[in-house]
């Protein structure tokens, strides 16, 4: 894989340019906290009002990756990951249901389900390319990495791959390390592109890899790598007792 552009929001660095620097410089990448919220431009004003947070964050980075990239999102097929979805909503449900189900909002509901921000990003763009959303608990962002990469080489087109998680509250707060808003972006070309930020050399391995428990770090040893542009290998999980060994290079 090729990476042609790269997409970065969390409340501490809102691009990938900021993060890229405090990787390089070796600080610690905290996401941070506060009531920031991602621009998320490629959504109409109406729908960046009514979008829950997950909505917004993964358009946002979706949004940079393709600037960045130089390529139309109409064209670009789509993966989507996420560990928990949209935990506020889950949260919100769930009181709903223990206090009265029959308030239980279906637009609600709606948009608690995993596919949410892939189909609000695919009406936003006007993009007919397939779409897809996809979670493996714990390697939900390696998960959606073979996805990607999968199809980008069996249909032989640079595609999209996003990941986005949020933080929670609440009781899920007790049993779900989710502590900060954060998403990343990348599109994966099979093909040479210009630019290129790094190439990607992915082996699946049927052997558990160490995981992190907070979503917004399960890709931050692969884009340390990418920003430090040495080569290296990666492993990052991909779902219960699965993993990816990443080669990063240029």
């Amino acid at each position: 894989m090729h990476v042609a552009g790269i997409g970065w929001w969390s409340q501490s660095d809102t691009d990938w340019a900021s993060l890229a620097a405090r990787l390089r410089a070796s600080e610690t990448v905290a996401p941070g906290r506060g009531g920031a919220r991602p621009a998320a431009t490629s959504l109409p004003p109406n729908e960046r009002r009514r979008a829950p947070l997950p909505v917004l964050l993964a358009c946002e980075a979706a949004g940079q990756a393709c600037a960045m990239a130089g390529l139309a999102p109409a064209t670009l097929p789509c993966v989507f990951a996420s560990v928990h979805g949209d935990l506020a909503i889950t949260h919100e449900m769930c009181e709903t249901l223990a206090r009265d189900p029959r308030e239980l909002s279906p637009t609600r509901f709606h948009n608690s389900v995993h596919n949410a921000p892939a189909g609000y990003w695919t009406v936003a763009t006007g993009c007919h390319a397939p779409s897809n959303a996809v979670s493996a608990w714990h390697g939900s962002f390696g998960a959606g990495l073979l996805e990607a990469a999968v199809q980008a080489c069996a249909d032989d087109v640079p595609v999209l791959f996003a990941a986005c998680d949020i933080a929670a509250d609440g009781p899920l707060a007790r049993v779900v390390d989710a502590r900060d808003p954060f998403a990343v972006a990348l599109v994966l070309a099979p093909g040479p592109v210009d630019p290129c930020l790094a190439r990607l050399a992915l082996r699946h391995v049927a052997e558990p890899a160490e995981r992190n428990a907070d979503p917004a770090f399960a890709a931050l040893p692969l884009l340390r790598a990418i920003a430090l542009g040495a080569s290296s290998t990666i492993r990052i999980a991909c779902g219960e007792g699965h993993s990816l060994d990443v080669g990063v290079g240029r």
